[in-house]
C-alpha cells in the first residue's frame, strides 16, 4: 500500500516494518518534525480540529490524542476550549517534546492496534491525525477506540484512501452496532508540499449509546 515517493524522514517513517522501527525513526525526527510539516503544508490535524469541534460540544473531558506526536494537536485542542486532554504515542522522543508544552494532563507511550490500559467508555472524545496510514496503524486500531469512547462521544480521524478503500469502511461498517459514520470529508492532499502524497480522508464517528 504505497504513500508516494517521499524521502528523509519523512520515507523512513513510511517505510518501517514494524513498531520498533516506526518508534525509532520518530525518536530522530523529533526534534525537526514540526518545521518540516509545516514546509510540507500538513492539514490533517486542521481539519480534524474542525471537524471534532462540530461533533463533540466545547469543554467535553476528557480526551485523548491518539498519534499525538509533538503534541501540534494538544496546543490547538486547549485553545478551542477542550481543557483535559491525553497524549498517547508510540514514540519517548516525539512525546518528549510534547510534554515540554505543558499541554497535557497525561502522557502515555503505547502503540495503537492492540489492547489499551483505559476503561471501557472512558474518554468523552478522540482525535487521531495522520495514523491511520500504512506503516503504521490499519482497522485492527478501531476496535479498541470505540471500547474507551463513551456513549454519545465523537471519535475523529484521518485515513489515507488506500487504506480506506482496503477495509477501514467494510470495517466500520461491521462495526455499525457500536458506532455511526457521523460524517466524512473529500478526499483532499494532506501534504500539498509533498509531490505525489497519496490522499487522505477524515471521519468523525459517534459512539452509539
Amino acid at each position: 500500500m504505497g504513500q508516494g515517493n517521499h524521502d528523509g524522514h519523512l520515507g523512513a517513517v513510511y517505510a518501517a516494518q514494524n513498531q520498533s522501527d516506526l518508534a525509532a525513526h520518530y525518536d530522530r525526527w523529533a526534534t525537526s518534525y514540526e518545521a518540516e510539516m509545516a514546509v510540507a503544508g500538513y492539514r490533517n490535524p486542521t481539519i480534524c480540529l474542525a471537524l471534532l469541534t462540530r461533533h463533540l460540544p466545547r469543554g467535553a473531558t476528557p480526551l485523548l490524542d491518539a498519534g499525538a506526536g509533538t503534541g501540534l494537536l494538544g496546543e490547538w485542542l486547549g485553545i478551542t476550549g477542550y481543557g483535559h486532554v491525553e497524549a498517547l504515542d508510540l514514540s519517548p522522543g516525539m512525546l518528549a517534546v510534547a510534554a515540554s508544552k505543558n499541554v497535557y494532563a497525561a502522557l502515555h507511550q503505547l502503540a495503537l492496534g492492540g489492547k489499551l490500559p483505559f476503561g471501557d467508555g472512558h474518554f468523552a472524545g478522540i482525535i487521531s491525525a495522520g495514523v491511520f496510514t500504512s506503516g503504521h496503524v490499519g482497522a485492527e486500531g478501531l476496535d479498541e477506540l470505540i471500547r474507551i469512547c463513551r456513549p454519545g462521544g465523537a471519535i475523529v480521524l484521518s485515513v489515507k484512501t488506500t487504506l480506506w478503500d482496503g477495509g477501514f469502511a467494510e470495517r466500520i461498517g461491521e462495526l455499525a452496532a457500536l458506532v455511526e459514520l457521523a460524517e466524512a470529508t473529500e478526499p483532499y492532499v494532506s501534504m500539498p508540499g509533498e509531490a505525489g502524497t497519496i490522499p487522505s480522508l477524515a471521519i468523525a464517528l459517534r459512539r452509539r449509546g
